[in-house]
């Protein structure tokens, strides 16, 4: 599975963004798609994940009420919709696909190569 993530961006705070994270190779239908972060100096950290059947989902403090994760199925695409942007949320966001369904980045079998996201104050 190759995924390709895109839609980072430089927005001001309280802007709003969506990222795109397209898979190729093989369909996604089985696994669970994530949305990870990592900002300078912190460790990646697991912001969103959903089942492509789309009947689980978790967000982290951080991202709930704020950030919204879904798929489309026929398109074999994961979205990450961010609302009400923070400074904070500045970070390189990555895609990911796991046959488990977990936060720990290191249960995820293949990433994407990284979008970076920027917030300004």
């Amino acid at each position: 599975v190759q995924l390709q993530a895109s839609g980072g961006g430089l927005v001001q705070a309280g802007g709003s963004l969506r990222l795109s994270c397209a898979a190729s190779g093989r369909t996604l239908s089985g696994y669970f798609m994530a949305w990870f972060r990592q900002a300078p100096e912190k460790e990646r950290e697991c912001v969103s994940r959903i089942s492509w059947s789309g009947s689980r989902v978790y967000y982290s403090d951080s991202a709930k009420g704020r950030f919204t994760i879904s798929r489309d199925t026929a398109k074999n695409t994961v979205y990450l919709q961010m609302n009400s942007l923070k400074p904070e949320d500045t970070a390189v966001y990555y895609c990911a696909a796991s046959d488990v369904y977990a936060t720990s980045p290191a249960v995820y079998k293949y990433w994407g190569q990284g979008t970076l996201v920027t917030v300004s104050s």
